[in-house]
């Protein structure tokens, strides 16, 4: 048997999560059975769609159940195995949520060669948030060379990547962040043309710094926060643009909905602009990981794609990191450092 720490879901949140929502605990794991293996976690991912999990809602997959581990994906190292597939001292990464140990019977894990690039990139530019930003923008926007594009939550670990990716494909970059300092980055590292700091206007002025950056109007519309922003690129689409819906951050916790664009007012600019507007899930779109991460993979062995990581260190830290998180506290890929990497 092996003793594990994990994160729990003690309570349901009401609006922004809080510390009580989260326990940490300590359980025994069985030894692995037939067909099972036993992974010792060495990265945690988090990400925002976490706090859907966490409401008792009908959504595209159900929410953690009230005492059960916190969802999430994660690296780690094989460390007892029963599975023909996978051996001892291999790296894989599954959804093995909140804990410092777990077993899995091999249903949706992969194999991470550590070779190629550091392991906790297949959390992120090599993962879950890197195929996400090449679906969204190539399958779900169908973009092109010499289109403009707003991409929102600019140096997110999503949104860093649109950046990268679509300047490399040859189009005008316009992003959106959260402060001076992030909106520099967009620009000097992630390819962006200019980067629009959100917490500086509101919605009205947000429009008219678009407008200024995007003289010939947006085609592309990356959408990861809905809110002001999505407000504020709506009235600068042209006609037959594209928007991405990719998450709506601002709004998880309830926040601002009441504020937010009566729905004759969105509706109203779909319908005049032409626009096609397509949510996604990346689940969806899983089968496309092999050629993404053919296409991808150079780029970043390379260092044509750079990767900005924000670290917190132990299991423990994990709630506090993700509440920050949804509100913008993180400076690209926010990941947990469970255990050492051998």
């Amino acid at each position: 048997m092996t003793q594990t720490r994990c994160i729990t879901l003690s309570s349901r949140p009401k609006g922004s999560p809080v510390s009580e929502n989260f326990k940490l605990e300590e359980r025994v794991l069985p030894a692995p059975g037939a067909g099972e293996f036993l992974v010792r976690i060495i990265w945690l991912s988090l990400d925002p769609y976490m706090r859907g999990r966490m409401d008792d809602v009908k959504s595209y997959a159900p929410p953690v159940a009230i005492g059960g581990v916190m969802e999430g994906g994660a690296v780690g190292e094989v460390i007892e195995s029963n599975h023909d597939e996978f051996g001892v001292g291999e790296i894989v990464t599954g959804q093995f949520g909140w804990t410092s140990h777990a077993l899995s019977i091999g249903e949706g894990v992969r194999k991470v060669d550590p070779s190629v690039a550091p392991i906790s990139t297949a959390l992120g530019v090599l993962g879950m948030p890197g195929i996400t930003a090449w679906v969204g923008l190539n399958e779900i926007a169908g973009a092109k060379q010499g289109e403009t594009i707003v991409v929102s939550a600019a140096t997110g670990a999503v949104g860093g990547m649109v950046c990268q990716l679509a300047k490399a494909k040859g189009m005008r970059v316009i992003g959106v962040a959260g402060g001076a300092e992030k909106c520099a980055f967009a620009v000097e590292h992630l390819g962006a043309d200019a980067c629009l700091d959100h917490r500086a206007h509101h919605a009205k002025s947000l429009a008219i710094e678009i407008k200024e950056a995007a003289p010939d109007g947006v085609d592309v519309y990356f959408d990861n926060v809905g809110g002001k922003t999505l407000e504020a690129v709506l009235t600068r689409m042209n006609v037959g643009g594209r928007i991405a819906v990719c998450g709506a951050i601002s709004w998880y916790s309830g926040q601002g909905i009441s504020e937010a664009q009566p729905l004759p007012a969105v509706w109203r600019n779909i319908l005049t602009r032409r626009l096609r507007v397509q949510g996604f899930i990346i689940f969806d779109h899983f089968h496309l990981m092999g050629q993404f991460q053919r296409e991808v993979g150079p780029l970043v062995c390379s260092g044509a794609i750079k990767v900005r990581e924000s670290v917190a260190e132990g299991l423990e830290q994990a709630p506090e990191a993700f509440m920050a998180m949804l509100k913008g506290g993180n400076f690209g890929k926010q990941l947990v450092r469970v255990g050492p990497d051998r």
